[in-house]
């Protein structure tokens, strides 16, 4: 009796298995059990609990502070990081390398430095803070230094982001818009712009996520004034300090619900955007 040929189907991805089992051992231990932690030691104060730690008013400056300067600065940084990448990729001139590596610095740098750093630099009696100082404009101690360190460390975000996206563009769409008398202004924002859309956004999501969350950095220009530049991670060391775990635990969750659904919207529109533009957006 002839033997049976038995046919086996291989994966185009050899140890698929493998790969998923420790994608999702990593997924469990390093994310999901942490914050499944968290949000189960803050409910045990219950919903009426959380709503009332969120909305004590010291609490609540403190979120708002946080939140509206990481949206500030991602934002000021789509537009900054979007312009030094543009002249990183399209423009050959002496120090480039130079000031490409510098790019990289936030990354490299301890958190602590860079505000000791930047207190330093923006501080009164500072080199840049001296100045501003006698205008009337005061940068620490005060929510405009918190912005200026939340820029500092999530520029190299939306640069490294648009800088491969740059590098590849087609120079051919630019000169088919100039060979249509299209104005510089008009190929920008109708050529190179959409095609830029999804990496912007990526940027602006990496810059808000690390901005949220920042502490080291701004710890130190934010001169920690209560219900003036006071942050909310701050607030969470200030209550473990205090022993006020349950405190301490439901800021960290109204953080961390918060930034999902602000990351969630954002992906969002960039999936909504693509669809718009024709792009296979992921």
């Amino acid at each position: 009796m002839a033997a049976k040929l038995r046919f086996v189907r291989h994966s185009p991805l050899p140890g698929f298995r493998l790969s998923l089992g420790a994608t999702l051992l990593w997924l469990c231990v390093l994310v999901l059990i942490p914050i499944g932690a968290l949000v189960l030691r803050a409910s045990e104060v219950g919903p009426v609990g959380i709503a009332e730690i969120a909305l004590q008013p010291r609490v609540f400056a403190a979120l708002r502070l946080s939140f509206s300067l990481s949206l500030a600065a991602a934002a000021f940084n789509v537009v900054l990081g979007g312009i030094v990448a543009w002249v990183l990729t399209r423009y050959e001139f002496p120090g480039r390398k130079f000031f490409d590596a510098a790019v990289d610095l936030p990354f490299a740098l301890p958190t602590a430095v860079a505000g000791i750093a930047l207190t330093a630099i923006y501080a009164p009696n500072g080199w840049i803070g001296g100045p501003l100082a006698t205008l009337g404009v005061k940068v620490a101690f005060a929510p405009l230094g918190i912005f200026v360190a939340l820029i500092f460390i999530g520029l190299p975000f939306v640069v490294r982001t648009v800088e491969p996206v740059l590098a590849d563009l087609d120079f051919e769409m630019e000169e088919a818009s100039a060979t249509l008398s299209a104005h510089r202004f008009r190929t920008i924002l109708l050529v190179i712009v959409p095609s830029l859309i999804h990496a912007l956004l990526t940027g602006f999501v990496l810059a808000f996520a690390r901005a949220v969350g920042e502490y080291g950095s701004v710890v130190f220009i934010a001169g920690n004034i209560p219900f003036v530049s006071e942050i909310a991670p701050l607030l969470v060391v200030v209550r473990l300090e205090e022993f006020d775990v349950p405190g301490a635990t439901t800021v960290a969750v109204v953080m961390l619900a918060l930034s999902f659904f602000m990351l969630l919207a954002v992906n969002s529109l960039r999936a909504w955007i693509g669809r718009r533009l024709g792009h296979a957006f992921v």
